[in-house]
């Protein structure tokens, strides 16, 4: 593999242009809210010298990485292991009230993806666990599939990673684990998965991909909690201040697109309505009217980056 493959996983997704739509820091605080390896975060320090960072994530493997990565930064930058859902309690412990910008990288970062135990990939044969955070009660993914209906897990599969063969995947699932054989380790899964879905000569991913991705959306509530993270961002921001959000996701960068769009006063009622009733207030100033994705250099470097998507509000 070529060395910039490998140095790869460390580098932040689109910096430049997240740094470029932050504007004018100062003193202010930035909040990464998925610090990961702190790439971002380094930026920010690195760019405005008087800026203080707080960054969170629900990793604490993670959390270790970037206190060594940022620890020249010293008492400029506070760790915090917390979900980004946590942001408005987190910043309101601290009675922190200068919040110039929030960022936040959806994306799974590396060090998980490439962990040979906590069952993301199907690259190791691992306990299908899938938790972001490790010392979470939540259910693992084992569990989602020893305890869910055959319709709850195709709906699942379906709807979190738009795979045409759900039914089929759960129906194989569910039989498997009547007969005394549940579904509890990354290879199990795959290899089921792979029976169940036809593979053409031009599929470049796995067939489990699909499927891997929906369960560890369903672990962690992703998508539940980022309506609500995106508009409590907003809310805890200085005027002026900016949002800046990058989507790995189709349907992640869904909700970030309709939800800036609330933000930014749009109406959604029917077309028919001759009068708004549904209480659209202008809060925010859409930055970013069409997402900001990669460039080709980046994309060679960092083929992470090819489905990074950026978008971005101001607060009015």
């Amino acid at each position: 593999m070529p060395e910039n493959q490998q140095e790869a996983p460390h580098l932040p997704v689109l910096l430049d242009e997240t740094i470029s739509l932050l504007g004018t820091i100062g003193e202010g605080w930035v909040v990464d809210a998925t610090v990961g390896f702190g790439g971002h975060s380094e930026g920010v320090l690195e760019t405005f010298p008087n800026a203080k960072v707080i960054g969170l994530d629900q990793d604490i493997s993670a959390l270790k990485l970037a206190k060594e990565r940022l620890k020249r930064f010293g008492g400029r930058v506070e760790l915090v292991h917390s979900s980004f859902s946590e942001i408005k309690g987190v910043i309101a412990e601290r009675s922190i009230s200068d919040v110039r910008a929030v960022i936040a990288d959806l994306g799974v970062s590396s060090m998980q993806i490439d962990s040979e135990t906590r069952g993301f990939s199907f690259r190791f044969d691992a306990p299908l666990d899938m938790r972001m955070d490790e010392n979470s009660r939540s259910e693992t993914a084992a569990e989602v599939l020893a305890n869910r209906t055959e319709a709850e897990i195709a709906d699942i599969i379906y709807l979190y990673g738009e795979e045409r063969f759900s039914r089929r995947i759960a129906r194989r699932i569910v039989n498997e684990r009547e007969a005394g054989r549940p579904i509890e380790r990354t290879r199990q899964l795959a290899e089921l998965v792979a029976s169940c879905v036809p593979r053409s000569k031009k599929e470049t991913i796995h067939p489990a991909t699909r499927t891997f991705q929906a369960l560890r959306i369903e672990v962690n509530g992703e998508l539940e909690i980022l309506d609500g993270f995106l508009k409590e961002s907003v809310e805890v921001l200085t005027t002026e201040g900016v949002l800046a959000v990058i989507a790995f996701h189709s349907l992640e960068d869904r909700i970030v697109k309709n939800t800036f769009q609330k933000l930014g006063g749009k109406c959604t009622c029917p077309p028919k309505i001759p009068k708004c009733v549904c209480g659209a207030v202008k809060s925010a100033e859409i930055l970013t009217k069409r997402p900001i994705t990669s460039g080709e250099s980046e994309m060679r470097m960092n083929p992470r980056s090819r489905s990074a998507k950026l978008r971005a509000v101001r607060k009015i």
